[in-house]
């Protein structure tokens, strides 16, 4: 029971440590100051990590915890107030379009409906990158559309057949895509 209740106390432990993650630009913070209602608020950090508070000034919020954060607006309001200040800063939403910005993407470009980025989601292939881009466009080659991938630093092109695929010929590969993925469709030609 003993050993059962460590483990227990361990993990829950773990848990909490991961949790506690930095903050980054854009996210919005709730800081609570007990002893002064009227300095509570929302504050969203700045694109350059800070944020400005009444009595403490501009404070370095990205990269750092909501508790460093805490200590940080402790110790520059001691000075304002008598006794010690009871301050709690909380992460209140999470900014999602820096989540977006550092997830895995493909990119596809040339005739397709949709060109640009494409999240990596799980697994795709070239088929589902040109779906997620809307669809080939009226003037694409169908047959010469390429992958650009580097391997080893050297950027190595593979030649995808739509046609050939949508027949059904084993010869062509439905390629799995990997981050950093180009593929390019090109326009097909005069006499195509």
């Amino acid at each position: 029971m003993r050993l059962f209740l460590a483990l227990l106390f361990v993990c829950g432990f773990l848990t909490n440590t991961a949790v506690a993650q930095n903050l980054r630009p854009g996210d919005a913070i709730h800081i609570s100051v007990w002893q002064d209602p009227k300095l509570d608020q929302t504050i969203v950090i700045a694109p350059d990590g800070t944020f400005g508070f009444p009595l403490a000034g501009h404070i370095q919020a990205g990269g750092r915890t909501p508790q460093a954060v805490e200590d940080e607006l402790r110790r520059r309001l001691a000075k304002n107030y008598t006794g010690a200040l009871d301050i709690t800063v909380s992460l209140a939403a999470v900014n999602r379009e820096s989540d977006e910005e550092t997830k895995p993407r493909v990119y596809i470009t040339g005739e397709v409906l949709r060109p640009g980025p494409v999240p990596l989601q799980q697994r795709i292939n070239v088929m589902q990158a040109i779906a997620m881009a809307g669809g080939l466009g009226p003037f694409a080659a169908r047959h010469r559309i390429q992958l650009h991938r580097k391997i080893d630093g050297a950027d190595s092109i593979f030649v995808f057949d739509y046609n050939a695929y949508l027949s059904g010929d084993a010869a062509t590969e439905n390629i799995a895509l990997r981050a950093g993925d180009i593929i390019i469709v090109p326009e097909r030609g005069l006499l195509e």
